[in-house]
């Protein structure tokens, strides 16, 4: 029976069935590539794909020790890179990444902090006794550092690295702690790993 000797009602029918399966298909297309409201978008760049730090030297010699993932395995890295002399800037970082972690409350666990020194100076031992917790490790000339590339320096930027050891997110120079909080707050939130 073709299409003409159908009644009009059976017609109809088919019709309002095709639209009522085509709509959410075509809903669910323009909302992920044409509508992205603003609530749902990320501060923190995404890096894609995530690139594998795992099993990555990070130099080490007599001022720091050599990258070693295992006590971070498991857990959310945010990874920042200066110098040892340590300037007003990356002070700054410093006292961002433990405020950063302090303020996921019970969470804070999951995340840990790690400063790669990338020029071979040894840090100041009160700065890192001020900074208590933060992983020091020396990566001049290392291929984790190499893997950090950027556009920019790398000392401009804060990292963020998966439970799994991928890095996965850049934040940009002078971010704004709450913002990276929010991403944090929510891949915490989200995560079933670390």
């Amino acid at each position: 029976m073709s299409d003409a000797t159908l009644p009009r009602r059976p017609r109809r029918e088919l019709w309002l069935l095709a639209l009522i399966t085509i709509v959410p298909v075509v809903a669910s297309y323009f909302a992920y590539y044409v509508w992205r409201p603003e609530g749902l978008k990320n501060y923190g760049e995404l890096i894609t794909p995530p690139i594998p730090l795992r099993g990555l030297a990070a130099g080490g010699d007599a001022i720091a020790p050599p990258f070693d993932t295992d006590p971070l395995k498991g857990r959310w890295v945010l990874v920042m890179v200066d110098s040892g002399g340590c300037d007003a800037t990356c002070k700054s970082k410093l006292w961002q990444i433990r405020q950063l972690r302090l303020t996921q409350g019970v969470d804070m666990e999951r995340i840990e902090r790690v400063w790669l020194v990338d020029d071979g100076a040894a840090p100041d031992p009160g700065l890192l006794t001020e900074y208590e917790g933060t992983v020091v490790m020396q990566a001049r000339a290392s291929a984790l550092i190499d893997k950090l590339s950027t556009t920019d320096a790398q000392r401009d930027h804060l990292f963020l690295v998966d439970p799994l050891g991928n890095l996965m997110m850049r934040f940009p120079k002078n971010a704004d702690p709450n913002r990276i909080k929010k991403d944090l707050g929510q891949l915490l939130k989200v995560s079933r790993i670390g």
